[in-house]
């Protein structure tokens, strides 16, 4: 398993001045005084696609 996900800034006020908190997957913001917890649900079962249709060619 790879290491857990950091954000890079907070999703409430937008500072970056954060701490991970107790339990997986959770940080604290110092700046706003708030916990959030970042959570990976799973891959897309489409997965990536190609938007190329073809077009006119020259």
């Amino acid at each position: 398993m790879s290491e857990r996900a950091a954000p890079f800034y907070c999703p409430y006020c937008g500072d970056e001045d954060l701490r991970p908190n107790e339990g997986h997957g959770a940080w604290e913001c110092a700046a706003c005084n708030r916990a959030f917890q970042l959570k990976f649900l799973g891959l897309l079962a489409r997965g990536v696609q190609r938007a190329d249709n073809g077009g006119d060619r020259i």
